[in-house]
């Protein structure tokens, strides 16, 4: 699969909004990211998410946000799963709880998720939904109803207003006189 992006990378927003794709417990990378299709990204694309919820790789659209139960990107250590979700135009994952290495990746590229209990009880697909990243804080617009998250970890949070952790840690070396000058 190519390294690189096809799509721009987008400026970091503290306050998303979106609709919503309501996603069961425990979907695991191979869904997300099928195995299959790993050396081909556009066939990836077509095929992200398929055997959850069959119309996501034709339907969704840029800015759209997944809602999830527990354990959301489990399974294989497959980096690419959050990169995927990125090129498919989700600005964000929020579930009730992820897989380490799924959210750890997250972080890595800038992907926004939060950790939220019961939020997959809250929504159904379609919803619009807004999302106060540094606060950790929900709004259904449907309801107008506010539901409080975790809050990420401020060093985490840096690394997501910069870009990810590439630029993060740039940035630190930078700060500290020793980056290479191109």
């Amino acid at each position: 699969m190519a390294i690189g992006r096809t799509k721009a990378i987008k400026e970091y927003k503290e306050i998303l909004k979106g609709k919503v794709w309501v996603f069961p417990d425990n979907v695991d990378t191979d869904a997300i990211s099928p195995g299959k299709y790993i050396d081909d990204l556009k066939a990836t694309l077509d095929h992200t998410c398929e055997t959850v919820i069959k119309e996501f790789p034709s339907k969704v659209k840029d800015g759209d946000i997944i809602v999830a139960g527990r354990n959301f990107g489990c399974g294989s250590s497959r980096e690419t799963a959050p990169f995927i979700l990125q090129e498919k135009g989700i600005s964000a994952v929020v579930a009730e709880s992820f897989a380490r290495i799924f959210y750890r990746s997250s972080i890595a590229l800038a992907l926004p998720i939060l950790e939220v209990d019961g939020i997959s009880n809250e929504f159904v697909s379609g919803d619009e939904i807004e999302i106060n990243i540094p606060n950790a804080e929900i709004t259904i617009i449907r309801t107008g109803k506010k539901i409080k998250g975790k809050k990420m970890d401020s060093y985490l949070l840096n690394i997501m207003k910069n870009g990810g952790l590439e630029k993060q840690l740039l940035a630190e070396l930078k700060a500290e006189g020793k980056a290479a000058k191109p």
